[in-house]
């Protein structure tokens, strides 16, 4: 397959996931946002999230894997259209916001233990 029809056919596979699972992340800027909240690396850019939309790049397999995880599909069909049934029979992987994460570790050490207390309290406070 030509490099530029593969990445159209990515595309497609992404849009209709998306369309299924995530509906409000079809968007580039959502679907950044979404996705980083879900990928524990470096973040991806806007630009990179409209280009997986727009049929111009495939993400690397690591970024694959996080969004077959999250839109609940098949890795193997997300990106090669490989197999019978585009949606896997399991919940989406539930998200661990990694965004969060990189934001509070960007704050100072007392502002980091505010952070901790919050969630100290938050927590007890459920479990009651």
């Amino acid at each position: 397959m030509q490099p530029y029809l593969e990445r159209d056919a990515f595309s497609a596979r992404l849009r209709e996931a998306l369309a299924r699972a995530a509906p409000d992340a079809a968007r580039p800027a959502a679907l950044a946002r979404e996705f980083n909240r879900r990928y524990a690396g470096e973040p991806v850019t806007l630009h990179a999230a409209r280009k997986w939309l727009g049929g111009d790049a495939i993400p690397a397999q690591d970024k694959l894997r996080v969004l077959a995880d999250w839109l609940g599909v098949n890795a193997e069909w997300l990106r090669f259209g490989a197999g019978n049934a585009p949606l896997a029979a399991r919940e989406p992987v539930p998200a661990v916001d990694y965004q969060l994460m990189r934001d509070i570790a960007t704050l100072n050490d007392a502002h980091q233990q505010v952070v901790r207390d919050l969630v100290k309290s938050l927590h007890q406070a459920e479990t009651r």
